[in-house]
């Protein structure tokens, strides 16, 4: 059975985050609420939990999973950012938009797009998730959470307990928030590309 915590979508609780990330670090995989709809993440390091995630989503390994990250120091690490791509990711974020980028060895090889090492970065502006990130110190492995046969994210944290509880290890519930996707800015190449329209503003990338 999971655990499920109401955490206060401006002011989370400090207390609950602890307890949230020594669950992510003890291989758990936890819902929590973000700019798009509600999420499945895990520790990056973890293939246990990462697959189980595979598992509640029933997608192959082919699956693209993000990196969400706290902010653009981080974010950096992860990817190789040419100056004109750090300029448009740091005039757009933090916001809904999931960034497309080549992949730094500090990425597991089992993450990147085989054929391009490329990977899927965010950094987020719902509170919870952000304060969850700053908690944990390290981006958190992450794909939307999309139940088999759904177009769209979940977003009622109580319907996700009724479906899920025997699967996740915790719940955050941050209140029922909308299910727009990110939108997604592929920045590996020269020019950028927009490969899907969804909450974010796609004229900046124009």
């Amino acid at each position: 059975m999971s655990q499920f915590f109401h955490i206060h979508p401006e002011n989370p609780q400090q207390r609950l985050l602890k307890q949230a990330v020594q669950i992510i670090q003890k291989g758990g995989v936890v819902i929590f609420p973000t700019d798009s709809g509600y999420a499945l993440g895990c520790h990056v390091g973890d293939k246990t939990a990462m697959d189980r995630i595979m598992q509640i989503r029933q997608v192959s390994g082919e699956h693209h999973f993000t990196l969400m990250c706290r902010d653009l120091s981080e974010l950096s690490v992860y990817a190789k950012v040419e100056n004109t791509a750090f300029r448009l990711i740091k005039n757009n974020t933090p916001g809904a938009y999931t960034f497309i980028l080549r992949g730094t060895k500090e990425v597991p090889r089992r993450l990147l797009n085989e054929k391009k090492k490329t990977i899927g970065l965010r950094i987020p502006e719902n509170k919870i998730a952000l304060a969850l990130l700053e908690e944990l110190a390290e981006p958190l492995l992450t794909t939307s959470l999309i139940l088999p046969g759904q177009e769209f994210a979940e977003s009622d944290p109580d319907e996700m307990r009724h479906q899920l509880e025997r699967q996740v290890d915790l719940i955050l519930h941050g209140g029922i928030i909308g299910e727009d996707p990110t939108t997604v800015v592929d920045l590996s190449e020269d020019a950028p590309q927009i490969i899907r329209q969804g909450r974010g503003d796609s004229r900046p990338f124009g």
